[in-house]
């Protein structure tokens, strides 16, 4: 069982680091000021949630470990993050979309565990779901204003979408940890589901032609596209290149 939670708090942390990290490329790029301030916050927001979730797998796991340990000298077969979150930027509509789908499906899973029997994991979740709920607002408004805007703006939502769809389908299919702790992520997939549809309809985008496509998965137990492995190249590059580092 304490395996399981360790495990379970990873894929926690190691998603939202990750979806950090690929957030944070944004940062002096955005298409406005504003929004560029406000996709960092975000990057802030969530890094401050993986370093909550890294302290807690720390103290679980003992000995030396740390979130520094955890976060930059793991490889890439012992990350359990979701692949939605380490799917390419491509652009603004993608990233968008992206943080939409990944927000909401949040808020589903905060709310089921601020009700968990693990005081440290219902506390995170509790202060965290205050942020998700404006990630939510945040980025709904812009798959309206993309999806109900210019040609343009529309067809480019329209192949984010397509690139996405299929790595939603992980999320909702528990993963061994899962299963051993009693955190079945299927009964959150109604309400999930029943949001993006509608944001969607409402930016006059389809569903339709994606209901049957094949849903992409593996992260969850560590194994990743090739896309991982850019990431991680980055983000652990001063720690691997001067271990034992201080900032």
């Amino acid at each position: 069982m304490q395996q399981a939670l360790l495990d379970y708090t990873l894929y926690l942390a190691d998603s939202a680091l990750i979806l950090g990290q690929r957030n944070s490329a944004w940062c002096g790029h955005g298409p406005v000021l504003e929004q560029d301030i406000a996709i960092t916050n975000i990057t802030l927001d969530v890094i401050g949630q993986a370093r909550s979730l890294y302290q807690y797998a720390a103290q679980l796991k003992g000995g030396e470990t740390t979130e520094d340990t955890l976060a930059y000298l793991r490889n890439e077969r012992d990350y359990k993050n979701c692949l939605l979150v380490e799917q390419p930027n491509g652009d603004w509509g993608q990233t968008i979309l992206r943080q939409f789908f990944f927000s909401c499906f949040q808020r589903e899973l905060y709310t089921q565990l601020t009700k968990e029997k693990d005081a440290t994991l219902a506390a995170i979740a509790t202060k965290s779901l205050k942020e998700v709920n404006y990630h939510c607002r945040w980025s709904s408004e812009w798959v309206l204003r993309l999806g109900d805007g210019t040609p343009e703006s529309h067809t480019r939502l329209v192949t984010a979408l397509e690139n996405l769809w299929p790595y939603t389908g992980e999320l909702f299919k528990a993963a061994d940890y899962e299963i051993a702790l009693g955190l079945d992520p299927a009964p959150l997939h109604k309400n999930w589901f029943s949001t993006v549809q509608s944001t969607l309809e409402e930016a006059t985008l389809s569903l339709a032609p994606l209901t049957s496509c094949y849903m992409q998965l593996g992260g969850k137990t560590g194994v990743h596209s090739e896309e991982l492995g850019y990431i991680l190249t980055d983000l652990q590059y001063m720690q691997r290149t001067y271990p034992g580092c201080d900032w």
